[in-house]
């Protein structure tokens, strides 16, 4: 797909704001941002500052009151509900705090989920989530349900699930918030380490500097406003 811009996604003018009973809060205000390929980016602030709905109104997963974001030049908001679900699937991927995994699927099965809505084949899809659950540690955990899984490879799990369809852009929430610290540097290593490999763009929010230090840009969310530190 051409993208002219070079961006990988680029968003222009975010505003968005809440009722809260009689008042109104402004959560983003007029927020720009531009990520090329390859980047990884955190964002940071304040408990409530917004950085949750920022990632999903990246992600088109709710409307701005103002401003578009554009994936790969393609405005997702001038697309219909259907033509967005199917761009979010073939270029992005997506990872949360708690790992979202399918209880009743083997890991095998939950990372391929991605592919086999794509329309790829039940054999293409199981090897290319094996080899992928492989480079994140669970070559030998393929057939394991998530309640037979520790935290820590549950989301590794979710960081294979995310990246097994070679998307553009990763968004993460906090990805690695529920973990230890010990396990949460070992499942950061590995999503930093893919990010490189696959020439994926990875957005992260997060609520730790030390994580946010790693990654290529850093930008702080504060009143609204989005500037990099």
């Amino acid at each position: 797909m051409s993208n002219q811009s070079g961006m990988v996604i680029r968003a222009e003018g975010i505003s968005r704001g809440f009722r809260q009973g009689p008042k109104r809060v402004e959560v983003l205000q007029d927020v720009n941002l531009e990520v090329p390929a390859g980047t990884s980016l955190a964002i940071v602030g304040a408990s409530g500052a917004g950085k949750s709905t920022l990632l999903h109104i990246l992600g088109g997963l709710d409307k701005p009151d103002k401003g578009d974001v554009f994936v790969d030049g393609q405005s997702l908001w001038k697309l219909g509900d259907r033509a967005r679900s199917d761009l979010r699937n073939s270029r992005m991927g997506f990872i949360y705090q708690f790992h979202h995994l399918l209880p009743e699927f083997t890991a095998l099965e939950n990372v391929a989920m991605p592919l086999l809505i794509r329309g790829e084949s039940a054999a293409e899809a199981g090897k290319k989530a094996s080899d992928l659950l492989d480079k994140v540690g669970l070559g030998q955990r393929l057939d394991h349900k998530p309640g037979e899984l520790s935290g820590g490879e549950r989301q590794r799990a979710a960081v294979a699930r995310a990246l097994v369809g070679n998307p553009g852009l990763v968004l993460g929430d906090e990805p690695t918030g529920n973990l230890d610290e010990r396990i949460a540097n070992q499942v950061f290593d590995q999503l930093l380490e893919l990010n490189r490999e696959l020439n994926t763009s990875l957005i992260l929010v997060t609520h730790d500097m030390r994580l946010a230090a790693r990654m290529t840009q850093r930008f702080e969310l504060h009143l609204g406003s989005l500037k990099a530190i």
